[in-house]
């Protein structure tokens, strides 16, 4: 992967930090969005692709681990690296835990940065995808961009939902999407009426799904839902 075509976000809400870390890495070629609070950095990686996440563990509103926790939640593939102003080693270990690729703590030598992004981004390569691009669900072929479901020449232009919804279960196929996490990416609320209604879009994407027997959305009791094929 090209450094021109690696999206970073950036979650970190000290003013200078984050607006200097975003000039580097822009600098230095790379592709970086900067949030500063844990909501709209999960809110941005609900709306779009990135290919390594950065975020703070101190932070108001939403701090670094609940934050990771919520993207984990939604994918479990994509690289997290934690910046953290404590060394403690219970702080650390609930990273690791949470899924972290990495563990930095500040201050940082910027090249050091650099150097860990690459790293990461290296070890986990093989399980970076863009889905933005075409996906292959057994026999269908799925574009998140376009909102279209393919099968040979038959096409299902699915709506919004549909394919925000489909496009998490892509992301965690095999493994288990949380219902509560799939809620909060698409319907921005767990209620129960939102709870209710994603039922129902699942009965849509089944129904589609019906031209290849060997896919199937399994219900996965008391956790949510599993893309297998």
């Amino acid at each position: 992967m090209k450094k021109e075509e690696t999206k970073i976000l950036l979650i970190e809400d000290d003013q200078n930090l984050g607006g200097i870390t975003t000039d580097y890495l822009t600098a230095k070629g790379f592709h970086c969005q900067w949030e500063n609070n844990g909501e709209s950095g999960y809110q941005a990686f609900v709306n779009d692709h990135f290919d390594i996440v950065i975020l703070d563990v101190m932070m108001p509103i939403k701090d670094g681990f609940s934050t990771g926790e919520d993207i984990r939640g939604i994918d479990k593939n994509v690289p997290i690296i934690f910046l953290t102003a404590k060394s403690m080693k219970e702080d650390t270990l609930k990273g690791f835990e949470i899924g972290a690729d990495d563990y930095i703590t500040k201050p940082f030598n910027m090249e050091e940065l650099i150097a860990r992004i690459n790293a990461v981004l290296k070890r986990t390569s093989n399980k970076n995808e863009n889905y933005y691009d075409d996906v292959q669900i057994g026999k269908f072929v799925f574009n998140p961009k376009m909102q279209l479901l393919k099968l040979g020449e038959d096409s299902v232009h699915l709506t919004t939902k549909e394919a925000d919804l489909l496009k998490l279960l892509c992301k965690n196929q095999d493994e288990i999407l949380e219902r509560n996490h799939a809620l909060k990416a698409v319907w921005g609320d767990d209620n129960y009426f939102n709870g209710r209604s994603m039922d129902v879009y699942i009965a849509k994407l089944r129904k589609y799904l019906k031209g290849d027997p060997s896919v199937k959305i399994i219900n996965v009791h008391g956790r949510g839902f599993k893309l297998l094929t």
